[in-house]
C-alpha cells in the first residue's frame, strides 16, 4: 500500500464493508436463514390484503355451488376472520413445539424440514380454487402459521449463536429486516399486475415455496450452531470446525472461551423445559422482562437497525419507546383537532409514518435481540417458546380486540398504546441490564448485581448458589 495513503481510507473493523469481507459465510447464513425464517412471517401478514375481495367471492361461489343459495354476509365475514386468524393459531402451536424439536434434532435439521411445509402449503393453496374447497385455505393458513411460529424461534436463536459477540446484535436484528422485507414482498405479490386478480390469486403463495426450497437446498451445506455442538452434543471438534467455517481461521479464542465457561456452568444442569423455566426462581426476572418486551411489541400499535451495535440495547429500546410516546401524544392531539384545523390531517399522516420509522429503528429490532440474550443455552429454547407464544397470542388478541377499541374510543384509542409504552419504559429502565458486548453469563450476573426490588424476593440460598455458579465460570 502507498505509504502516503491516509489511514482513514482503510475500512474500520466495525464497518459493514469490513465485516462483509471477513465474514462472508456468516452473511450467507443470515440470508439463507432469513428467507426461510421471518421472511415467511412477513409475507403471510400482508399477502392476502389485496386479493381478499376475490377470496371472499370464491367463498360465496363455493357455497352457492354446494347449497344452491348465496352465502350469508355474516358467514362470509366469519370465514374470512377464521382464514386470517388461523394463521396466528398455527404460529402459536409452531412456537410451542419449537423447544422440544430444537433440543432433540438441532436447529439446522429442524429448519430444513420446516422449509418443506411452505412448499406443501403453496401446492394446496394453488389447488383450492380448482377443487372448490375453501376448507383447504384454512388448512393452508394453519400450515403457514405453524411454519412461521417454528421458523421465527429457530431463526432468532440460530442467528444469535452463529455470530461473534461484536456482530451478535446486528445479526439478530436482521430478523426484523426480513419481517419488513417479507411484508413488502407480500404487498407486491398481491398487486393486480402480479397475483392480485381473480384468476391468479391461488398462485400468490408460490414465492414462499421458492424461497423455502432455496433454504432447504442450501442450509445442509452450512454448519450447525457452534454452542449447540459444544454444549448439547459434546462435539468440540465439530464446534471448532463450525466456527472456522463461519468466521474464518482467525483468532476466536474469546468466543470459544465464553462457550467453554458456559459449558462448565451447565455441567450439572439439564436442558430445561418450559415448566422448568417457569419454576426456576433464578430466571423469574428475565421472564418478566421478556414478557414485557414481547407484549409491548404487539401493543404499541404496529416492525432493522444498524445502530444496534453502536448504541446499547437498553438505551436504544428506551429511546425508541420514549420517542414513540411523544409521537403518540402528538398524533392523538392532531386527530382530535382535525375538525377545527383540516390541515392537521397531513400532520397526522406524518406522525403515523414517523411512528412506523421509530418503531423499526428501536423497539422492533432490539426486542428480539434482548429476548435471545437474556438466557443461556440450557434455558434459551424453552424461554423462546414462551416468547413466541406471547407474540402469537398478542397478535391474535390484538387483531380480534382492536377493531372494538377503535369503534369505542375513536382517535383516543392511541391513548391505550401510549399507556402500554409508558409502562414498558418504566419496567425496562428499572429491571433490564445492558446486554451489549456481554456474554450470557455476564448478563445473568448483572441481574443479580442490580439494585432492583426483585432481589428482595430471592432467598439467600438461591442468591448465594447463583453467585457461586457465576464465580466458578471465571476460574
Amino acid at each position: 500500500m502507498d505509504p502516503d495513503t491516509p489511514r482513514t481510507a482503510r475500512p474500520s473493523k466495525s464497518s459493514l464493508l469490513y465485516n462483509l469481507v471477513h465474514y462472508p459465510k456468516l452473511f450467507q447464513m443470515i440470508f439463507v436463514l432469513g428467507i426461510g425464517g421471518t421472511l415467511q412471517y412477513g409475507i403471510q401478514i400482508s399477502v392476502l390484503s389485496s386479493p381478499s375481495p376475490f377470496i371472499k367471492a370464491f367463498l360465496n361461489e363455493t357455497w352457492l355451488t354446494r347449497s344452491g343459495s348465496p352465502m350469508p354476509e355474516g358467514t362470509i365475514t366469519l370465514l374470512w376472520s377464521l382464514i386470517v386468524s388461523v394463521f396466528s393459531i398455527g404460529g402459536f402451536f409452531g412456537a410451542l413445539v419449537s423447544g422440544p424439536l430444537i433440543g432433540r434434532h438441532g436447529k439446522r435439521t429442524c429448519q430444513v424440514w420446516n422449509s418443506l411445509l411452505p412448499v406443501l402449503a403453496s401446492i394446496l393453496f394453488a389447488c383450492s380454487k380448482f377443487v372448490g374447497s375453501f376448507e383447504m385455505i384454512l388448512v393452508v393458513r394453519f400450515i403457514f402459521g405453524f411454519n412461521s411460529g417454528l421458523g421465527m424461534n429457530i431463526h432468532m436463536q440460530y442467528l444469535s449463536e452463529v455470530a461473534p459477540r461484536k456482530l451478535r446484535g446486528f445479526t439478530t436484528a436482521s430478523c426484523s429486516f426480513f419481517v419488513t422485507f417479507g411484508k413488502l414482498c407480500g404487498q407486491i405479490l398481491g398487486l393486480r399486475d402480479v397475483f392480485g386478480t381473480d384468476l391468479m390469486w391461488p398462485y400468490a403463495m408460490a414465492f414462499c415455496a421458492v424461497t423455502s426450497l432455496v433454504q432447504c437446498v442450501t442450509l445442509p451445506f452450512l454448519p450447525e450452531s457452534p454452542p449447540y455442538l459444544l454444549m448439547e452434543k459434546q462435539d468440540e471438534a465439530g464446534c471448532m470446525q463450525a466456527i472456522q467455517q463461519l468466521w474464518g481461521k482467525g483468532d476466536h479464542s474469546t468466543e470459544i472461551e465464553e462457550m467453554k465457561k458456559e459449558k462448565t456452568a451447565m455441567k450439572n444442569t439439564k436442558i430445561m423445559g418450559i415448566l422448568d423455566v417457569l419454576r426456576d426462581q433464578s430466571l423469574r426476572l428475565q421472564l418478566y422482562v421478556m414478557a414485557v418486551v414481547m407484549v409491548a411489541l404487539q401493543l404499541t400499535g404496529i416492525n432493522a437497525s444498524f445502530l444496534i451495535e453502536r448504541f446499547g440495547r437498553k438505551s436504544l429500546i428506551l429511546a425508541g419507546y420514549a420517542l414513540l410516546i411523544l409521537d403518540l401524544v402528538l398524533l392523538t392531539i392532531s386527530l382530535s383537532l382535525q375538525a377545527w384545523f383540516p390541515w392537521l390531517s397531513y400532520s397526522s399522516a406524518a406522525f403515523i409514518t414517523l411512528f412506523t420509522f421509530l418503531f423499526g429503528l428501536g423497539p422492533s429490532a432490539v426486542s428480539l435481540v434482548i429476548c435471545v440474550e437474556l438466557f443461556n443455552q440450557s434455558s434459551r429454547a424453552a424461554a423462546m417458546v414462551l416468547a413466541g407464544s406471547l407474540n402469537w397470542m398478542g397478535l391474535y388478541l390484538t387483531g380480534m380486540v382492536f377493531p372494538y377499541v377503535v369503534s369505542s374510543l375513536g382517535q383516543f384509542c392511541f391513548l391505550f398504546f401510549l399507556a402500554v409504552s409508558i409502562f414498558t419504559v418504566i419496567c425496562l429502565y428499572i429491571f433490564l441490564p445492558e446486554t451489549k458486548g456481554k456474554s450470557v453469563l455476564e448478563v445473568t450476573e448483572e441481574f443479580y448485581r442490580s439494585k432492583s426490588p426483585w432481589k428482595l424476593v430471592l432467598s439467600t440460598e438461591e442468591s448465594s448458589q447463583r453467585k457461586e455458579q457465576v464465580l466458578c465460570t471465571r476460574l
